[in-house]
């Protein structure tokens, strides 16, 4: 049976926790057996987008770019993981459509919170206006209106909010639960079921 290929989009603005919670995820899904493979949005910026700026239309280009690898990772039995801002809601729709197996992930954090939590000092350099196009201060952000997953991660710890985004993998059908992983392939469910048959219990 083919592996079933999907994409987990974690957006949320810098210093909300999705590098972190994204490969907890990975971690786990290695564990039962996935392929996977993770773009994380710096790592993304500094090849597959090198030279683009930070500009609304340089943003979007980053984010489709992401999106299409996504997509062909996905059509081809892997679980691709984007952990991106993707601040535009238009665009994260657009990646949506393209990629149909697309399960949304919004990490969300207080802007007051992830000024505390950032040792850089770049959200305070943004306020201070010393950074241009700083998403969430200086550039906006769009909420997801409806994603499959939200992880307040300003009242729960990353791992809590991975085992979040797993448990709803399981009730999408995306992950079988634990403990029954592997069991049997669909061929050998159905060479089960029909010795069953011919011994008269079903």
């Amino acid at each position: 049976m083919d592996e079933k290929g999907f994409t987990i989009w974690f957006t949320g603005l810098s210093g909300s926790g999705k590098t972190t919670i994204s490969k907890l995820v990975e971690e786990e899904l290695r564990r039962r057996g996935k392929k996977v493979e993770v773009l994380d949005g710096d790592v993304v910026r500094t090849n597959l987008s090198k030279g683009l700026g930070f500009s609304k239309e340089d943003r979007d280009i980053n984010i489709r770019r992401i999106g299409f690898v996504c997509h062909i990772l996905s059509r081809n039995g892997v679980v691709a993981v984007a952990a991106a801002i993707s601040p535009y809601k238009e665009i994260r729709d657009e990646n949506r459509k393209l990629i149909g197996e697309f399960v949304e992930v919004f990490c969300k954090c207080p802007l007051e919170t992830l000024v505390e939590r950032d040792i850089k000092g770049l959200y305070k350099k943004a306020i201070a206006g010393e950074i241009k196009n700083f998403t969430g201060v200086s550039d906006p952000y769009e909420d997801p209106e409806s994603p499959e997953v939200v992880c307040p991660t300003d009242g729960e710890t990353p791992e809590e909010s991975a085992a979040r985004v797993i448990t709803k993998l399981e009730e999408m059908g995306y992950l079988a639960p634990p403990g029954t992983e592997g069991v049997y392939s669909e061929e050998e469910e159905e060479k089960v079921r029909k010795r069953l048959e011919a011994l008269g219990y079903m």
